[in-house]
């Protein structure tokens, strides 16, 4: 399962064996700064992901990168049961990041001032 450490400038996204080769790396790192929106839904997003490459496995887990067709680009690793935090990035290779986490309230919370929630 993805895990997601949070420190003084960077998060920081750990994939896993096969999680690695769904999303074509197997550490993703983001600056602090680069955060412009964190966001805590409650569970699974059923919005329209756009195209994607990686795994889906309809209503339960979908990893890999997506492109919406609006241009959107996200990095997903999400699973049916858990939060799901949602980070809006400027200038990063993707534009959004949708990770599944048990403590992704606490990331949101901890991420603090400067980000729009």
């Amino acid at each position: 399962m993805t895990a997601i450490r949070l420190d003084a400038s960077t998060l920081n996204l750990h994939f896993p064996g096969w999680e690695a080769l769904m999303v074509g790396r197997s550490w993703y790192t983001v600056d602090r700064d680069a955060i412009t929106r964190a966001e805590l839904l409650p569970g699974w997003s059923s919005e329209v992901l756009g195209t994607r490459s990686g795994l889906v496995v309809s209503g339960r887990i979908k990893v890999g990168t997506f492109r919406h067709p609006s241009g959107v680009r996200r990095l997903v690793a999400m699973r049916r049961g858990l939060p799901l935090l949602r980070l809006t990035l400027a200038g990063e290779e993707f534009d959004e990041l949708l990770v599944s986490d048990a403590g992704a309230g606490g990331i949101v919370d901890a991420l603090g001032k400067g980000v729009r929630r």
